[in-house]
């Protein structure tokens, strides 16, 4: 029999049901639906953070200080004060380092007209804003004469703004941070997301050692390099320069870490792998259950068409017939509800993408993989009652009440 006469079979038979045919398809459906959308969604926030790392800046390293060693205990990475405004001005003179930026950081109540907050308050450099990537949304950047002078301004950044009720005409008002007055020179573009780089206040590096911490030690250095190729070489360089700096030896533990972000990027990336093939494997129990429901109606199906089949044998069908014909009713099932479930999949995605904030990923391959599953599911569970209906005897099948 030919496949286009097997085909106008299988969906003639299936039209007889509609509701029974709607419901077994309604497994496979939901199980094609819940794969595209649970792997877009593992796409799609890894696409959100992998932004948010990259608006971080552009070649960015950041030297982070080391551990404090108690008596009996050791704190964590980023806890000692082991590096200083010295080690700052010591690796802008590297090949291949294109920008500095300090980082003095400490947390303060700032409070402008009746509004306030706690915020997270940065003292470093005017290199800063191209490290970090920033642009300035109105007004100005802390300058170089700031710094030199240990001068009151601040720069906000947009949540903060945003939270004190600070506009563009608010530029050159006064605004309290711990009790201090500073000067809001400038406000900050929002870099979006949802990670904290929006939300904290900006004075010189001077000032804030000044006035908030009162010691020649950094919370940590960014910084950016030349080239995306000159990651590695500048890594290496900050190393070997702090590394006698500090007077470690070889083979001692260093005092302060580096990281990069490439070494983001490849985290990010690895989790996400997991992620997406842990949230596809959920997903694809679903569509074994419809599986289960597809081979579960093909056997009543065998069953309610025994003398059906007993006829079509007596009058020379072959059993590879009667395979072929309950065989393409499966796949007409599977495929059908995997069309459908790619649409609804497709469209939850962008719902979902839209809601998060990280827009409509969409991967082809995602519903390349849906629909191959969805053969897949048609052929295993569709084998077993097709051939159980190519066995049985024709002289049985036509006495079958």
């Amino acid at each position: 029999m030919k496949l286009l006469d097997l085909m106008r079979l299988a969906l003639g038979r299936l039209g007889t049901g509609k509701m029974r045919t709607g419901l077994t398809m309604l497994g496979i459906i939901i199980g094609v639906a819940s794969v595209v959308a649970l792997v877009s969604v593992a796409q799609g926030a890894t696409k959100g953070i992998s932004d948010q790392l990259n608006a971080l800046g552009t070649n960015l390293l950041t030297v982070n200080p080391g551990f404090v060693r108690g008596a009996v205990t050791r704190g964590s990475f980023g806890g000692a004060t082991t590096l200083t405004i010295a080690d700052a001005s010591a690796i802008t003179g590297l090949d291949g380092v294109q920008a500095v930026a300090p980082e003095l950081a400490t947390s303060k109540l700032v409070i402008a007209g009746t509004q306030n907050e706690t915020a997270s308050i940065v003292g470093t450099t005017p290199a800063y804003l191209s490290v970090f990537a920033y642009d300035i949304w109105t007004g100005t950047f802390i300058s170089q004469a700031s710094v030199d002078q240990n001068l009151r301004v601040a720069v906000i950044g947009a949540t903060t703004a945003d939270n004190l009720s600070l506009t563009d005409s608010s530029i050159g008002s006064t605004i309290y941070i711990g009790g201090l007055p500073f000067e809001l020179v400038g406000i900050l573009q929002s870099k979006g997301g949802t990670g904290s780089e929006d939300d904290r206040v900006i004075v010189p590096l001077s000032t804030a050692r000044e006035l908030f911490v009162g010691s020649t030690s950094v919370s940590s250095i960014g910084l950016s390099a030349t080239s995306q190729d000159a990651i590695t070489t500048v890594s290496a360089e900050i190393t070997a320069l702090l590394d006698q700096r500090h007077g470690i030896t070889a083979g001692a533990t260093a005092d302060f870490s580096i990281t990069t972000q490439a070494q983001l990027l490849g985290t990010v990336s690895s989790v996400s792998d997991v992620l997406t093939l842990l949230l596809a494997g959920i997903a694809s129990i679903s569509l074994l259950v419809g599986g289960i429901g597809i081979m579960n109606i093909m056997l009543v199906s065998v069953r309610e068409r025994t003398r059906e089949i007993g006829i079509r044998k007596a009058i020379g069908a072959r059993g590879r017939d009667i395979l072929s014909q309950f065989l393409v009713e499966a796949l007409a099932l599977s495929l059908a509800g995997g069309a459908i479930g790619i649409l609804f999949g497709v469209l939850a995605s962008f719902a979902i993408g839209v809601y998060a904030g990280w827009g409509f990923v969409f991967n082809p391959i995602t519903v390349v993989a849906a629909v191959g599953f969805s053969l897949v599911v048609g052929i295993v569970f569709g084998v077993w009652p097709a051939s159980q209906a190519a066995r049985l005897d024709p002289v049985v099948a036509l006495r079958y009440e």
